[in-house]
């Protein structure tokens, strides 16, 4: 059995994103050099695919289906990827190898491998070829808990999961409890997220990878329209790309919806009052 298992963790509505993470994964992420477990959490949608096994989460709030994702895995570590996370860079196979050498050889609580502003860090003396490892400073940096591209320590991420916490409540209050916590957490910049920057002071030449969150809202944004150009040229990905276009110059949520008008409180007030 292998130490870690990658993980895509996502949801039926947003099943319209499946195969556009898959295209990207398999041109950017050399899986056939990576000896882990790939599994595709989903709740009740099937997911057909030749790198990853479909794990059924069943239905509920987000943290009550990972937590059923995570006890579906007999992996003692999982590297997090959300499905609307868009590789863009080739990932360098070995880097990722030597970087679960380390979490496994120092047994890593969390290791967060994507760059973001809100993280400060401090050197901790080591390098992985190129690239700094680092740990975070947790009284200055900002979201602790964060749904980034990371590797944790399975019962540890199942730790800072609480029952019915949607998404953002479990970053907020994710963060104080590990505030309290103060673990270890290390920090490379393996991935850098959207237009971010590398924080670390990493050696020149180091290869680092890109990935782009296409999704606001259930809606694409503007990140996904180069995506899409690139899908639109392939004749396998042609019609697929289409469709992501179609429910992007509409508006239209990843399930085909429009988005709901937000109304203004005072004016319902009001309406209330006149019945």
């Amino acid at each position: 059995m292998t130490q870690i298992a990658l993980i895509v963790h996502t949801c039926d509505r947003y099943k319209l994103l499946y195969p556009g993470f898959e295209y990207f994964f398999k041109k950017y992420f050399p899986s056939g050099d990576i000896p882990v477990s790939y599994y595709f959490l989903t709740e009740d949608e099937d997911f057909h695919s030749d790198i990853f096994t479909n794990i059924k989460t069943g239905k509920g709030e987000w943290s009550e289906r990972l937590l059923r994702g995570l006890e579906a895995i007999p992996e003692p570590y999982v590297m997090y990827f959300q499905e609307d996370m868009w590789l863009c860079k080739p990932v360098d196979a070995d880097t990722v190898n030597k970087i679960i050498s380390f979490t496994i050889e120092h047994e890593a609580d969390l290791f967060k491998l994507s760059s973001n502003s809100v993280y400060k860090t401090v050197t901790a003396g080591r390098y992985i070829n190129g690239l700094a490892v680092t740990l975070l400073d947790n009284n200055r940096s900002q979201y602790l808990m964060s749904h980034q591209v990371s590797i944790w320590e399975k019962s540890f991420f199942s730790g800072q999961l609480r029952f019915k916490e949607h998404p953002w409540r479990n970053e907020r209050k994710g963060t104080e409890r590990l505030k309290v916590l103060n673990p270890d957490i290390y920090h490379i910049d393996l991935f850098v997220e959207n237009e971010q920057q590398p924080i670390n002071n990493n050696k020149e030449g180091a290869i680092i990878s890109r990935y782009y969150t296409v999704s606001q809202n259930a809606q694409l944004n503007a990140f996904a329209l180069p995506f899409i150009e690139e899908m639109k040229a392939d004749d396998a990905t042609k019609e697929y790309a289409e469709k992501l276009e179609h429910n992007m110059k509409n508006q239209l949520t990843h399930d085909g919806l429009t988005q709901p008008r937000k109304d203004d409180i005072f004016k319902k007030i009001k309406r209330w009052f006149k019945k």
